[in-house]
């Protein structure tokens, strides 16, 4: 028994909830919403991302797009275009200024609402919307302080109604491959883990456009690890964190910032306003969780910097290892060459295949990185239509944004350790840990 956490418990309760996953799709929740015949969507946001997920819930039966919010209008009616192209009435649409998605949220005639705005907005829309009688369904970070992850928390729990990041990286063909063989206890004990964001954005930070118009001044303000869940959610969904295991505690350090200033020189000139803005953030922050079960996890931000794209995915346990980048490779001791890498796909992929990818691939070809995006949006279609609780809840969504304060305040304490807080105030010790559904 290791801080109330004991193993054995674990992998029972995981080979459980597994099989009776396998035929229901049931994930553990706080809370369990009643089925929905319809699943009736509004979004407040549709440039990129929010058009996205709007081209994946167009292709899933039982899913009406009802009402459509942007501060564009130019935005709002070509999603209402793509609406009745679909088959679909015009949805109704909400364009008279920025807090205009107010008005959505009071619409009676909707179920659940997409949030696909820029980061500061997501926690007073997502309350809007659970205060109005719906579902929150919200792009990561869900939310950029504790204060912020503790209101939503607060909220889900005193409207029941879920609160839903939706990682799209949790849904990848690897890291549910990787979910799959750690269920079956391929790696063995689980003791380490790698992951992160790691991410040329320089131009995109100094874009008129898009994500440039906001996500530059996060950099600018604060020194913290802004972006953690797309290789954090994966590896916390695998090692039950939330649901028989909690993240316990973390330090973070980061590099001196050098990155955006030498692009910018570059690219504006030396004597650029661009050139001489005082930039907080390190260009890489490298944070340490260990779990109440005892492991470690490597989190790594870097975003300022020339490389090709990675999430850093490593998991290792006492009988084997998985790295996904460069390229997915695997070495299990007692199944392959003695400390010889083997190729993930050619070797493993055929025999762990996840079910959920695996009869979902043909559908999601097309669909945004690499079909992932439509993997994650139909089994949340999916949960919401069969009154099966969702695969991520609100603690989950406060548990991993909670990374970007708490690294936050252990670099400005040069590197002291900070303690995450309990968002299930104590569910996660009875709280079943995530098994392998289908579709």
């Amino acid at each position: 028994m290791k801080q109330g956490f004991d193993r054995r418990q674990f992998l029972e309760r995981a080979a459980a909830m597994s099989a009776l996953m396998a035929g229901s799709g049931q994930a553990a929740s706080a809370m369990q919403a009643k089925p929905l015949e319809t699943v009736r969507l509004g979004f407040i946001g549709v440039g990129g991302r929010g058009s996205g997920h709007v081209r994946d819930v167009l292709r899933i039966p039982q899913v009406k797009l009802n009402a459509v919010c942007d501060i564009n209008p130019t935005r709002v009616e070509a999603i209402q275009n793509w609406a009745q192209k679909a088959g679909q009435a015009r949805p109704e649409g909400y364009s008279k200024g920025p807090v205009d998605y107010k008005r959505l949220c009071a619409n009676p005639n909707l179920d659940a609402i997409y949030v696909a705005t820029p980061w500061e907005l997501h926690v007073p829309m997502c309350v809007e919307a659970m205060k109005n009688g719906k579902h929150a369904i919200v792009e990561v970070p869900a939310a950029t302080t504790l204060e912020e992850c503790w209101q939503l928390v607060e909220t889900s729990e005193a409207t029941g109604k879920y609160c839903i990041m939706i990682e799209n990286c949790n849904y990848d063909r690897v890291e549910l491959m990787a979910l799959n063989m750690a269920r079956k206890n391929l790696f063995g004990e689980l003791v380490h883990a790698e992951c992160g964001y790691l991410h040329d954005l320089r131009g995109t930070k100094f874009s008129s456009r898009g994500e440039g118009l906001w996500r530059l001044d996060h950099a600018i303000k604060r020194n913290a690890d802004l972006y953690p869940t797309h290789g954090l959610g994966p590896v916390a969904q695998t090692l039950g964190v939330n649901r028989g295991n909690l993240f316990d505690h973390m330090v973070s350090m980061a590099s001196k910032s050098e990155g955006l200033r030498e692009y910018a020189r570059a690219k504006f000139g030396a004597d650029s306003p661009q050139a001489k803005l005082d930039v907080k953030l390190g260009d890489v922050v490298s944070s340490l969780i260990r779990t109440r079960a005892g492991q470690t996890i490597l989190v790594v931000h870097d975003t300022n910097l020339p490389r090709p794209y990675s999430r850093k995915i490593l998991l290792q346990g006492t009988k084997g290892v998985l790295e996904k980048y460069p390229t997915p490779q695997i070495y299990i001791e007692g199944r392959d060459k003695n400390d010889q890498w083997v190729d993930l796909m050619t070797g493993y992929a055929a025999e762990f295949e996840h079910p959920l990818w695996k009869e979902l691939q043909e559908r999601a070809k097309g669909a945004g990185h690499g079909g992932m995006d439509f993997v994650m949006n139909y089994r949340l279609m999916q949960c919401l239509i069969k009154g099966e609780a969702p695969d991520m809840d609100v603690y989950d969504a406060a548990a991993l944004s909670a990374v970007t304060e708490l690294s936050e305040r252990s670099i400005a304490s040069r590197s002291k350790s900070v303690d995450f807080p309990d968002f299930t105030r104590g569910k996660w010790r009875s709280r079943p840990p995530f098994g392998i559904v289908t579709a």
